[in-house]
């Protein structure tokens, strides 16, 4: 069983900064990459930042030069940095990552989500 439970949402004014953190626990064998996707309301899932075992990370137009994704991969968390928050950031936010358990292929799973409001 594996499991990628995300925190750190919640309300900001414009402007403001949150930071998203989510941890994989339960039979780990390795992570490769990791990210942060996000749904606004009324909308499909978006891409928001990757980040490979390697650090490479990768970015959405609209957060480049305001969102940070980083990772600790001896505690199997990612973070996601979030500055100069705008209320089209409004969404629920997912964790991602490609994890393989002992004695199996690598597969995908998903996080909860967690609530991001920006609003004055």
């Amino acid at each position: 069983q594996v499991q990628l439970v995300e925190s750190g949402g919640g309300l900001v004014q414009p402007g403001g900064s949150l930071r998203l953190s989510c941890a994989a626990s339960g039979s780990i064998f390795s992570i490769n990459n990791m990210g942060w996707y996000r749904q606004p309301p009324g909308k499909e899932r978006e891409l928001v930042a990757t980040i490979t075992s390697r650090n490479n990370t990768n970015y959405s137009d609209s957060a480049k030069g305001r969102f940070t994704i980083s990772r600790d991969n001896a505690k199997n968390t990612v973070t996601l940095q979030m500055n100069s928050l705008k209320p089209d950031d409004t969404a629920d936010y997912y964790c991602y990552a490609q994890i393989r358990q002992l004695y199996s292929s690598i597969m995908g799973f998903w996080g909860q989500g967690t609530q991001v409001t920006v609003s004055s």
